[in-house]
């Protein structure tokens, strides 16, 4: 797992999902099915500008956002498994004590702002091998 700034991740979205800004957190599932599930990469950034906007310390929002690349790299998807990933995620996420995660924010903000043309906070696959990326934001 790497944690590093906004500018790292902002590279890293636009090599793999061809998107010019920083994002929270990305996955990179791996091609050696078994032995390892893959890499994700966070924005130390953006999860302390979450954490102070949401009321709860960065390192618990280095958690939310880990629990969700996680999730992704084990084979979850939230975008089309009929609330399958945001419930194993709100499970996990109350034994391990941590505040709201990714997928209720997204839930409460696309609610609050009923425009498709505002940026929600999502994942999203593409392609396979090195091209695989999952990405929220």
């Amino acid at each position: 797992m790497l944690v590093t700034g906004n500018q790292q991740l902002r590279t890293l979205n636009a090599q793999f999902r061809r998107k010019d800004n920083a994002t929270d957190v990305l996955s990179f599932p791996s091609d050696m099915r078994g032995e390892y599930a893959g890499d994700i990469a966070i924005s130390a950034q953006i999860a302390a500008e979450n954490a102070k906007q949401l009321g709860h310390s960065a390192a618990e929002e280095v958690k939310i956002l880990a629990l969700h690349g996680v999730l992704h790299l084990a084979g979850y998807d939230h975008e089309g498994d009929d609330g399958e990933m945001k419930k194993k995620e709100a499970g996990l996420r109350r034994r391990m004590g941590l505040p709201i995660g990714l997928i209720e924010r997204n839930n409460s903000r696309q609610a609050r702002r009923p425009s498709p043309h505002k940026p929600v906070r999502r994942l999203s696959s593409n392609g396979s091998a090195t091209q695989t990326l999952r990405t929220s934001r």
